[in-house]
Parts: structure tokens; C-alpha cells; sequence
């Protein structure tokens, strides 16, 4: 198969996610939300890609939305006013949401996990972090266009390759992840997390 430009593969991106009508309202009403700063990215939307690729049903196996942004007001009460707003403008739409301050994530991680995770310094910054280059996408849209942020690109997400993002993660959970997606999605091509074992 011909490889695509990048160009190209966000006009597919684009014509697939929309295909997804539950993802494109969602994008259609933050767009028009007093939120700022924020991106609707990872499971969502590589979930809706590999469906797409398999044949399956738009969205299957979506288990939830994740909606991310940064506010430099790091306090429980106003991402909670935020997460509380995200929740009544999709109320209708019948999905689980995953509404997260970014600029927030190392407190309660770091106590959850007894971890020193860094800050996170934007939502680009935290987009770029997570844990395979195939979830590592956030979109929204602006002016009804679709701004992609992907900072390792699409090829792996369009030629399904999981690839780890080691930076916030560990082996043990990207083993866990690919085994449970290998088994949703199986035409997925894992790369092993030490490149000397390819």
C-alpha cells in the first residue's frame, strides 16, 4: 500500500473519526463550550481507527472519552467545576467521560502511585507523554476545522503499530494494555518495549 503524506493521512483521520457520530458531537459542543485550552485524544480516538480498519463497528470498544486541557488553577474545586460543566453539556449523549486537568495530573498520581512523575508544562506536553505513540493524539476542532496534535505523527496509528512511549510508564503497564487491546483489535502489530528483543 502506498504510503500517504501527512496531509493525507489528517484528511483520513478526519473523514474516519467523523464517521464516528457520537465523537463528532462531542467535538461540535466543546467547540462551541467555554472551554479552552483542551483536546479530546487517546483511546477514543485510535479506538475509533482501529475499528474502522477491523471492520468493527465505529465505536466499539470505547470505553470512555477522554477530554484533557490545562489550567494553570491547580485546585481540586475548579477542575471539579470543570469536570461538572463537561458532564451537563454531554449529559444526553450517554458515555463515560474522562474530563482531567492536565496541570494537575502529577499531584494525585504522584500520591495514588507513590510516584515522582513531572509536571506536565502544557497540554501538548501531556499529549505527548502518554503512553504509546498511537494514544498520544488529541484533536478538537476550531473554526469546524479538526486541529490534530500527534507529535509522533500517524503512521504507526494508520499501519496499527503500538509503539511505547516510555517516559510516565512502565513495561509492566504497556504489557498489560497491548495484551487487553491484541485481543479487541487483533491485526495490531506490538513492538516490544526493549528494541533489542525485535
Amino acid at each position: 500500500m502506498k504510503s500517504k503524506n501527512l496531509n493525507e493521512q489528517l484528511k483520513d483521520l478526519e473523514e474516519i473519526l467523523f464517521k464516528n457520530e457520537t465523537l463528532k458531537e462531542v467535538l461540535k459542543r466543546l467547540e462551541k463550550s467555554n472551554l479552552k485550552n483542551y483536546y479530546v485524544g487517546a483511546g477514543c480516538i485510535n479506538q475509533t481507527v482501529f475499528n474502522y480498519l477491523h471492520g468493527l463497528r465505529i465505536d466499539a470498544n470505547i470505553n470512555d472519552y477522554d477530554i484533557v486541557y490545562y489550567d494553570e488553577d491547580i485546585s481540586y474545586e475548579k477542575e471539579d467545576i470543570v469536570i461538572k460543566y463537561v458532564e451537563e453539556l454531554l449529559s444526553d449523549l450517554n458515555i463515560k467521560l474522562d474530563v482531567k486537568n492536565e496541570a494537575r495530573v502529577h499531584i494525585w498520581y504522584n500520591e495514588k502511585y507513590n510516584e515522582n512523575r513531572m509536571p506536565y508544562t502544557s497540554v501538548e506536553d501531556a499529549v505527548s507523554r502518554w503512553e504509546t505513540t498511537i494514544t498520544c493524539i488529541g484533536v478538537r476542532l476550531e473554526n469546524n476545522n479538526l486541529i490534530v496534535d500527534a507529535p509522533y505523527g500517524l503512521n504507526d496509528l494508520f499501519n496499527m503499530v503500538i509503539r511505547p512511549v516510555k517516559t510516565d510508564f512502565t513495561e509492566a503497564d504497556y504489557i498489560k494494555k497491548v495484551n487487553k487491546w491484541k485481543k479487541k483489535w487483533p491485526k495490531l502489530t506490538i513492538m516490544p518495549w526493549k528494541e533489542e528483543d525485535l
